[in-house]
């Protein structure tokens, strides 16, 4: 996606965002210091940039790429220091503007969580930044510190709802938070296994379809349902998107604000990818389901 179209749609959000935090905040608009010389749209559009332009860290890419080749697109840029302290104040519009990017419900969904250490486990004992938020969890890849990631995603790929956790939460406690808007099937991995769960979300017009595991008794499930349980690696694939090119994943982090930042920012730029993963299986292609076995 082109820098000026990515900026234009935050720049019209940020128009309504402005208006509607003055109608909120009267007589708190105006505080007290020094104005950033950037505005807001363009400290979210530097934030968000970052996760498409494949750079590993931001500092590199705001001092050689922001500072050294978009100059004249951003005449107001200021040292890397100050804009590191600007960064949180983007944290709430970036919340906002991410809602208005999700997609829409299509009664095919795939829910999945992925972890987002925040140090290497021989550092938890002197770890300090996230004292009291991270916590210690485990995935089939092992031991972790750090913080989950769910996502909930529909089958073209387009993000339908998120939840961070403690490292430590059960797969599952979000998931009738994730699924309020949610109806149809609800395809995700054998973590997700709870009758409980499952009654739960059926109140919410939502089916929860799992795999099995080797203990537990096979159960018949319609021949669409195996087919679209099969192809719940769409949303690991979006997973791996969000770690390898959008950068949500490292342990470099040296303050809350800006660790959520960077997370909301990543997913926002996944939004704006132009080809997301996707199944491809509206209208006349659900027909040929059966074939796909």
């Amino acid at each position: 996606m082109r820098l000026l179209h990515l900026f234009c749609d935050v720049d019209d959000f940020c128009k309504l965002f402005t208006s509607w935090s003055h109608s909120q905040l009267l007589g708190q608009a105006n505080k007290p210091g020094p104005k950033p010389k950037l505005s807001a749209s363009e400290i979210m559009t530097i934030i968000i940039y970052f996760h498409m332009t494949r750079y590993r860290d931001f500092k590199t890419y705001y001092t050689e790429y922001v500072s050294k080749h978009l100059q004249a697109e951003f005449p107001g840029l200021v040292s890397y220091n100050r804009f590191v302290e600007l960064m949180p104040t983007a944290f709430l519009p970036l919340c906002l503007y991410l809602q208005t990017r999700l997609g829409a419900v299509s009664g095919i969904s795939f829910i999945d969580s992925t972890p987002l250490p925040v140090c290497h486990n021989r550092r938890i004992g002197r770890h300090k930044v996230f004292a009291g938020l991270a916590a210690r969890g485990k995935t089939s890849m092992g031991w972790f510190y750090g913080f989950k990631l769910h996502l909930v995603v529909n089958d073209q790929g387009e993000l339908l709802a998120y939840y961070l956790s403690a490292g430590n939460m059960d797969d599952r406690t979000p998931v009738p938070k994730l699924a309020r808007h949610l109806f149809g099937k609800l395809f995700g991995d054998k973590g997700y296994i709870s009758q409980l769960l499952f009654d739960q979300l059926l109140t919410q017009n939502v089916q929860l379809i799992t795999g099995l595991r080797k203990n537990m008794k096979n159960r018949l499930l319609p021949l669409m349902d195996k087919v679209l349980l099969r192809k719940r690696a769409i949303i690991e694939t979006i997973n791996d998107q969000l770690k390898n090119i959008s950068q949500i994943a490292h342990t470099r982090h040296r303050s809350v604000h800006n660790f959520l930042v960077n997370v909301i920012a990543g997913l926002i730029a996944y939004t704006h990818q132009e080809k997301k993963p996707a199944l491809n299986l509206r209208n006349e292609n659900l027909a040929s389901l059966p074939a796909l076995i």
